[in-house]
């Protein structure tokens, strides 16, 4: 009898023994982890701004089993069905492990949230008064997606869409970047930006709620109509050369111009091309002094002047430097 209780004696020390070897190389340990992809709960009619992406927990285990978790192996929640809005409620976030024989020691994590109430606004699309090139007057400019007037609709927070008095004070714009030339065209998948109170809204804030703010429509079209300005100009009045010269033995001394210069008006980008106006040529072969002439000044098509006519003088005079015939010999 004495010698089944000295074996079974001897079997639980070596049970004993083996149980602490085996504890030894496999000791109780902890590990730090960084958790994301946070999910949520209780989420009806609620938003969360600036909401937390990552916290940081300890996990406790056996070595061996520790060793091998990895963050996607918790789970972290935010429940928020018992939560009001408010700019900093206190919410914890609940970690939990699933991995067996692994435990979270700071399995509740205490957050202030920013919990807003979450509504959706529509927004008529405004074109900001588009720059015009030179010589170009716009004369229309309107957002369509594709109907005009265009409507977006924007689901974040209300207190981005309202004021303090719950008065709507979001605006939505679409942006021209290069300056309007030509009479009409289209221009397409322009990005619409919000203004709060005149003030721009950052559209880099709409991924940091939960869930994510933004607009339905990402890209409107924007159609433009423009018509060329009209302006004025001062430019010189220039002869032509004559259809045909003085007699011979005669040459032109000087020209006169009466007016010099004329104001034109036109369209900007007619007027552009214009430096000087050529007046029609006259015909001096059976005039040997000073002569006047009335000519019509010639405006392009489209343009007028101060003036319609221009008085020329030329001065006529015998060419010193061409000698007379010599007469016939009796």
């Amino acid at each position: 009898m004495e010698g089944w209780r000295l074996k079974l004696l001897a079997v639980g020390l070596s049970v004993l023994m083996l149980g602490a070897v085996a504890f030894s190389q496999n000791p109780p340990t902890f590990k730090t982890l960084s958790v994301g992809d946070f999910q949520w709960k209780g989420m009806d009619g609620l938003i969360v701004i600036n909401a937390p992406t990552r916290t940081t927990v300890r996990v406790t285990g056996l070595a061996d089993t520790v060793q091998t978790v990895t963050p996607d192996r918790l789970i972290a929640t935010f429940d928020l069905s018992k939560a009001k809005p408010g700019p900093a409620v206190q919410v914890n976030l609940v970690v939990t492990s699933q991995v067996a024989g692994v435990n979270v020691q700071n399995s509740s994590v205490p957050f202030a949230l920013n919990i807003d109430r979450r509504a959706t606004v529509p927004l008529t699309v405004k074109v900001r008064p588009p720059r015009a090139a030179p010589g170009w007057v716009v004369t229309k400019a309107d957002a369509r997606c594709p109907a005009s007037p265009c409507v977006v609709h924007f689901d974040g927070p209300a207190s981005w869409e309202n004021d303090a008095s719950g008065k709507p004070n979001l605006n939505a714009y679409v942006d021209l970047t290069a300056p309007v030339a030509g009479d009409k065209f289209v221009v397409g998948n322009l990005p619409p930006s919000l203004e709060q109170s005149g003030t721009p809204l950052d559209a880099t804030n709409f991924s940091k709620t939960v869930p994510v703010s933004g607009l339905d429509i990402s890209g409107v079209e924007v159609q433009v109509e423009a018509k060329t300005a009209t302006t004025s100009k001062q430019v010189v009045l220039v002869d032509s050369a004559p259809s045909h010269g003085p007699p011979s033995g005669y040459r032109v001394t000087a020209i006169a111009i009466d007016p010099i210069a004329v104001v034109i008006t036109g369209r900007a980008d007619a007027l552009v091309k214009i430096t000087t106006l050529s007046l029609p040529a006259v015909d001096l072969s059976s005039h040997t002094s000073t002569f006047t002439v009335t000519l019509s000044i010639p405006y392009p098509v489209g343009v007028s002047g101060s003036a319609q006519i221009a008085r020329v003088t030329y001065s006529i005079a015998a060419n010193p430097n061409v000698q007379a015939s010599p007469s016939p010999t009796p």
